[in-house]
């Protein structure tokens, strides 16, 4: 494999996910970045995503037969929107498993905190937090949560579905083969929020909709891009390896309506996700007042401030209800500290309304 200024930057990258692994000097510049993109960055969201860019731009070079890359890129959206729309369904069965209601956050109180819920889920997350924390376990930093403590709940069938992210992450290199490099950067910084989506969020999570919407643009507009980009800084070796990749040409009697629906369709894309997103936390919201469930909890566990008030008790789960002027995600996290090593877990129901305040 000859080294070029692809792989060179490839390995810079990963250099800088080594570099913000060890130190969080960096963090000021690059967290208001990332942080658009990633949905809430943080140090591990962060080493992933340099990571990845850095393996991708790497990888893109190393196979030197040809290969049809735009049938793999194609390959790439589709095994992307298979395996978040199995994240969702792994989260049903797991609520149904458990017994728990679908408009609900659940919290893991095993090996610290750890949530995830229909909106957001952290299953698959949980998985791979398990092999890493086998692996390197004592040289994970505590800021960076790996979601083991939700490992215990995880139904089987996730445990399959994993599978699909290194059949995802084959079908982004093979995709990235023999492409201008404007093209080639896109793949990889698309396709490493795709797979960090899937990992950490799901389908309605910023990521994923970032990755899977990003490719689709290149797989259809690619040409466009780099013929553009190329001609306005008079990048030849860009505009010459761009014929490679021909526009595609409007299929005979193929309407304006539906040439012009293949070109923009990932716009689409964007709006009936956030449509879903919204749709279901709203039809999921209770709007006057929070169920927690809390599940074997301690007799002596002290709330302090937080307005609860019991509703019911089986043998091992204490039902309450809380006023809904308090914010969804302060609730959340306020539980977390009396409950942390004081329950087995705890469950909070929607309320989107709390963030329209």
């Amino acid at each position: 494999m000859k080294v070029n200024k692809t792989i060179l930057v490839g390995f810079l990258f990963i250099i800088f996910a080594g570099i913000i692994f060890v130190t969080d000097m960096f963090n000021p510049i690059i967290r208001p970045v990332t942080y658009q993109f990633l949905m809430g960055s943080s140090k591990g969201k962060d080493i992933m995503f340099f990571g990845l860019l850095g393996l991708f731009l790497i990888m893109s070079q190393v196979i030197k037969k040809e290969i049809d890359a735009t049938k793999y890129l194609k390959l790439s959206i589709v095994t992307g929107v298979i395996l978040l729309t199995l994240g969702i369904l792994i989260e049903v069965i797991f609520r149904l498993q458990m017994g728990i209601a679908l408009n609900s956050i659940f919290a893991s109180m095993t090996h610290g905190m750890s949530s995830t819920s229909i909106l957001h889920t952290h299953l698959i997350k949980s998985i791979l937090g398990e092999i890493l924390a086998n692996v390197m376990g004592p040289f994970i930093q505590s800021e960076i949560n790996t979601g083991v403590g939700l490992y215990t709940y995880v139904p089987d069938i996730a445990k399959l579905v994993v599978l699909l992210i290194p059949v995802l992450f084959v079908m982004i290199v093979l995709a990235s083969q023999k492409r201008p490099w404007l093209t080639n950067f896109l793949i990889a910084l698309f396709g490493s929020c795709l797979i960090i989506g899937a990992i950490d969020g799901g389908m309605f999570g910023t990521p994923a909709l970032v990755g899977i919407c990003g490719l689709h643009l290149v797989y259809r507009n690619g040409y466009y891009m780099n013929y553009i980009i190329g001609y306005i800084i008079r990048d030849e070796d860009l505009l010459a390896k761009n014929e490679n990749f021909q526009a595609p040409y409007r299929n005979v009697g193929l309407s304006e309506a539906r040439y012009i629906f293949n070109r923009f369709a990932y716009i689409l894309v964007i709006f009936a996700v956030i449509f879903l997103r919204f749709t279901v936390a709203f039809a999921g919201a209770e709007p006057d007042y929070y169920t927690v469930e809390i599940a074997n909890m301690d007799k002596n566990v002290d709330f302090g401030d937080i307005p609860l008030e019991k509703i019911s008790q089986t043998n091992n789960t204490v039902t309450y209800h809380v006023t809904p002027e308090y914010n969804e995600m302060e609730l959340l996290n306020d539980l977390k500290i009396p409950l942390t090593d004081s329950c087995e877990y705890y469950t909070v129901s929607w309320n989107i309304y709390s963030y329209l305040d």
